[in-house]
């Protein structure tokens, strides 16, 4: 019983601490192509999005992974957008005309999450780290 105890509160508190980090923002999409800013001619996959100039941080975000979750419709033309659940992605680009706190998603991550004929959606993203990185905490 102590056991299912201690899980349900790890699950509540990084169910608590996910929503706490998340970071509000607007999402557009676009048709993928190369060269990327990031990894140049090496396809990337679909799931990948470009960052505003706020997160571009001279390049420093390339390669990080962020879930993304759509919120809500940023104007009346399609009222309910959302298609729920998340999708994460991986920047391999820059976004010069995206907003503040904006990602320019693939058209197929954009999909997962929203219908494209929203083009603009209110967005949630959580960076999840860059591929391959392991967080080591020592004592």
């Amino acid at each position: 019983m102590a056991i299912q105890r201690f899980i349900i509160v790890v699950f509540i508190a990084t169910t608590l601490f996910s929503m706490a980090s998340a970071v509000p923002g607007v999402a557009t999409y676009y048709t993928v192509y190369v060269p990327s800013a990031c990894y140049g001619f090496e396809d990337q996959g679909t799931m990948i999005a470009a960052a505003s100039e706020a997160l571009w941080n001279n390049g420093a975000v390339c390669g990080r992974r962020y879930r993304v979750t759509c919120t809500g419709p940023t104007n009346q033309g399609v009222p309910q957008p959302c298609r729920g659940g998340s999708v994460t992605v991986r920047v391999v680009d820059r976004c010069p005309g995206c907003a503040a706190n904006g990602l320019d998603l693939s058209l197929e991550a954009f999909s997962a999450i929203a219908d494209p004929a929203a083009g603009r959606i209110n967005i949630d993203y959580a960076d999840q780290g860059a591929e391959g990185c392991v967080l080591a905490i020592s004592a």
